[in-house]
């Protein structure tokens, strides 16, 4: 009997880890982008290197005010962040992007990231793989981050093209 549950619940959690975090892509290969979509992804973009660059006046403009940061280690608002970057407390050194999907909602944009992130963490580097959550609003004309939630992965993410090319 023991042997039974057992042999079931491995069942279980090998199901859990093939169909609970795909490795597939989050678009179909033959997907195209709005003009709008390709504006977030840019923007999303830019934001990586800004983070790699530890530009916090350029991030400042981006983020709102009211802007909220989920992270493996705790969740914060937008000063927090701002802090942590500009202090080297995190510093985003890179990040390998390598699937994107967008949704706009409105003036709501929800864009999805699977990469992996090389940063340096209290001195130490590491590399994780995440799907990262970035919410945009539109206001006054102009894209506003207003999440941005890291969701650490089992699983390094499968390779890809170079994800928001006009061709994908």
């Amino acid at each position: 009997m023991k042997a039974k549950l057992i042999g079931l619940l491995l069942i279980v959690i090998s199901a859990q880890l093939s169909f609970g975090q795909e490795r597939g892509r989050l678009n179909p290969p033959d997907r195209t982008f709005t003009a709008a979509e390709q504006e977030i992804i840019n923007i999303s973009k830019e934001k990586w290197q800004w983070m790699a660059d530890k530009n916090v006046d350029a991030l400042n403009n981006l983020f709102d005010s009211k802007a909220m940061f989920v992270h493996m280690g705790g969740t914060w608002g937008k000063a927090q962040e701002l802090n942590i970057i500009k202090s080297g407390g995190i510093w985003y050194k890179k990040a390998d992007i390598h699937d994107v999907t967008v949704n706009i909602i409105d003036n709501t944009a929800i864009l999805l990231n699977r990469i992996t992130l090389l940063a340096e963490v209290g001195g130490r580097e590491v590399t994780n793989p995440f799907m990262v959550t970035e919410v945009y609003i539109k206001l006054n004309g102009k894209w506003k981050l207003g999440c941005l939630s890291f969701s650490h992965l089992i699983a390094p993410p499968a390779s890809g093209t170079d994800p928001g090319q006009d061709s994908h």
